[in-house]
This record gives C-alpha cells, structure tokens and sequence, in this order.
C-alpha cells in the first residue's frame, strides 16, 4: 500500500484549515493539481482526504453507510433539520423519508410545479417594464424562494409570505460553512443565530400545519404528502418532523435553483448567439402549448443542454463528504477511519481528460462515458433528492423570462466569478445584469 501524498502549505495546528475555510473550491484545485487522484490534508487536526477521478468518485457513492457516512461528516446540519430527521434520524428511517421526499416528486405532481413557478415568475417581471439592470443573484434568490415555498406550501402559505421568511431561511444557510465540516459546534454567534431562526420557521410552519388541519383542507403541494405519510409501522410524522422534511426540502432544491438560475443568466448574457437559439426553442413550444407542463419542459433540449453545462462550471456544491467509520481502500492506498473522504464536483468537472477545454463555456460539449465524471449532485444513492425540482425549476423559470426578455452583461466579463462564502458556491456581487424587453 502506498502512503496518501500531503498537500503542501499546512500551517502549524491548524494544517490547511484557514486556506481552505478561504475558499474550499480555489484550494481543492490547488490539492489535486499538485497531488492528482488521491491527497490528504488537516483541516485543524481532522484528517481529509480528497479523491479526485469518476473510478474514486464512484468507489466513494457506491460505499455503504457502514464504511463511509455521511450522517457522521454532516452533523452540522442535525440543528438546521431537527434531530430526528435526514441526518439526525437512524438510517433506516432516513431510508423512509427519503420515500416520502420522493413521492412529492412524482410525474403528475411535478406538472403542477411547472405551471406554479411559470406563474410565479409571471408575476415577477409585471413591473419590470421595458429595460433596466437587476442584481441577479439577490433578485433569483428571493425567486426561487418563493417558487419553492410556493410548491411546498402552497398558494394560502405563499400569500402570505414575507421578507421574515427569507431572513429565516437565509440564517439557517449561513450556518452551513466550510468550517462547520470540522467542528459544527464552533459556530458561535452563527450557531445562537441560526437556532432561533430554526424556532421562528417551525412556529410558522406548524401554525400553517395547524390551520389546515383545523379546517380539514387538503392541497396538492409537498406538505400535504408530509401530513398524509405514515412510516412502515403506521406512525405519522408529528410536527417536528414535517418542519424538518420542510426544511430538508428547501435544502435540497433552494439553493441550487437559485445559484443554477444565477449562473445560467450570466451565462445567456455571455453567449448571445446561444441565447438567440434557446429563445427560438422556447418560442416554438410556446406556440403549442398553452401552459407550461414537465412534458412540455422536456422538448426544450437546448436550454436543459445550456443548463447541464452551467451546472458543469458552477455546481452549487464543491464538496461532498462521509466520514470513515472504518478503514477504507481505494486502489492502493487505505484511508484511516476516522477520517473526513471528501470529493469535488467542482474539482472533478474540470479534468481534461473528461472535458477538453474545461473552462472553456460548450453547451454543446458531449456527455462523458462514465456517470461518475459528471456529478453537479452527487450520486448513488444519496444523490440530491431535490435535483430534478431544481432542474425543473430553473427550465420554468427561463421558459417564462426568455418569452419576454433578454439579457446582456453590465461589467466585464470576466468580473463575474464564483465565490463561497459558505458550502455554497454562488456569483460574486454584485451579480449586475442589464435585461430589455423583446422586440
């Protein structure tokens, strides 16, 4: 067996902890361009192993939860959801809640977000008028906040939405940074912060749960499947757990639809001539269909190429990671349990071998050989759960948007850059972008 090579540049105890608490992606690439497929370094005594090919990245999602955990390297997030849901929960009722997550996400049910998030955006652009300049990632993530709310809780909850909801929710993100991988109880003001936000949305989403329940009403949204499912013993979830699955949710869809939407935008305003075929795409499926519909979603390939490629340069998530609960091997080396295994869509989406001119923008680059290579949402199966509403989120949110307008860069191209102020990756700001009304 072969000794795990060392990033260079550790710093006294704390090892490479503040370099990569910086910036996890820029120190990530830093990692495996001088090591290659398999390095290690300390974040603060935590011993992190970075793996870095589709063969590592496979043996990593396709491990079993008793060799490599994920509910062990993600304990950050047992307050954000509640100690007994996803990752707070044993595993075989986190296997069950996954079920219910998924019967949310069902064909039919996915039709009816369609025409929800088109309405949503609708509704957002009303008073636009003919030309301006938004800062596009503060205005999407307030979008996709309420189209996700929206879906989730329905039309009664989304009337009465407002800025406290997404002050709430943004708090519990905030808690969610690189060195909370190391230590999730060394937030400080963070941690204070983000557990009386935690407290504030359960009191709103429970009294929500209540009024429903007291008028005996039923919707076709996401908590409805909360309040109906029953575990394999035929308990139901109680209160706490449904705001938590709430919570879970938005996680999972969120923030990737609003760094996906970000990023896709700039991106359309960096490669008009693409921008002008997309929009010829969405005006041809327009003209035979009313409403916006999965179906109808699914004959835009263009945009869902443009997206898949945006997704390739900016996936919301630069790390993924399980903890070792016992020696692991990988080719010829074994990493110590104990250990943080941590892989990198943003690392592993610029390797040369699987895509030519990696940073170079293709919408039209081919899909790699190996599904493993591509990995904007992990894989196995603790893949995002909330990746196909994400995905159908953005592709509504552009159908509806491109009808109307069309967009151009503010600044320097090159100004517009990813940053990560928390797990996140996200544009910088400002994310300026100038939109004017079709002609």
């Amino acid at each position: 067996m072969h000794s795990i090579p060392t990033v260079s540049g550790a710093t006294g105890e704390a090892g490479h902890f503040e370099e990569f608490c910086a910036n996890p992606a820029l120190f990530l690439s830093r990692a495996h361009a001088e090591n290659g497929e398999v390095c290690q370094f300390d974040l603060n005594g935590l011993r992190t192993v970075l793996l870095v090919s589709p063969e590592a990245q496979e043996a990593v999602f396709r491990a079993p939860d008793e060799q490599l955990n994920a509910a062990a390297a993600y304990q950050m997030m047992v307050p954000v959801f509640g100690p007994g849901v996803q990752y707070g929960a044993p595993p075989e009722l986190e296997r069950q809640q996954l079920k219910i997550q998924a019967t949310g996400l069902r064909q039919d049910r996915m039709q009816r977000y369609a025409a929800v998030i088109a309405g949503e955006v609708e509704a957002w652009v009303e008073g636009w008028g003919e030309a301006g300049e938004l800062d596009i990632y503060e205005a999407f993530t307030r979008l996709t906040l309420k189209t996700s709310t929206h879906c989730l809780m329905g039309t009664r909850f989304r009337n009465t939405l407002t800025d406290e909801f997404a002050d709430l929710y943004q708090e519990l993100e905030h808690s969610v940074s690189p060195a909370a991988l190391r230590d999730p109880a060394a937030l400080g003001e963070v941690s204070a912060r983000r557990d009386a936000a935690r407290a504030r949305l359960a009191e709103l989403i429970t009294a929500h749960i209540d009024e429903r329940r007291a008028k005996g009403e039923v919707h076709e949204d996401m908590l409805q499947v909360y309040m109906d499912a029953t575990y394999d013993d035929g308990r139901p979830l109680s209160a706490d757990e449904i705001v938590g699955m709430v919570i879970w949710f938005m996680f999972a869809g969120h923030h990737t639809s609003g760094n996906t939407s970000s990023w896709t935008a700039v991106e359309l305003a960096r490669h008009p001539d693409e921008a002008a075929a997309i929009t010829a795409e969405i005006d041809a499926l327009y003209a035979h269909n009313e409403e916006l519909s999965r179906q109808a979603l699914k004959e835009i390939p263009r945009l869902q190429d443009f997206i898949m490629e945006t997704l390739r340069l900016h996936p919301p998530l630069v790390t993924l990671t399980r903890r070792a609960l016992v020696d692991f091997a990988y080719g010829d080396y074994v990493i110590p349990a104990g250990s943080n295994v941590m892989v990198s869509p943003y690392v592993a989406h610029r390797l040369e071998q699987w895509f030519p001119q990696p940073e170079r923008f293709d919408a039209a680059r081919p899909e790699p050989d190996n599904v493993f290579a591509f990995i904007p949402f992990g894989g196995g199966h603790r893949k995002c759960v909330g990746n196909a509403f994400a995905i159908l989120q953005v592709k509504a949110i552009f159908c509806a948007l491109l009808r109307r307008y069309r967009f151009e860069l503010v600044d320097a191209p090159e100004s517009y850059r990813d940053i990560m102020p928390s797990l996140i990756l996200r544009p910088s700001e400002p994310c300026l972008l100038r939109y004017a009304r079709r002609g």
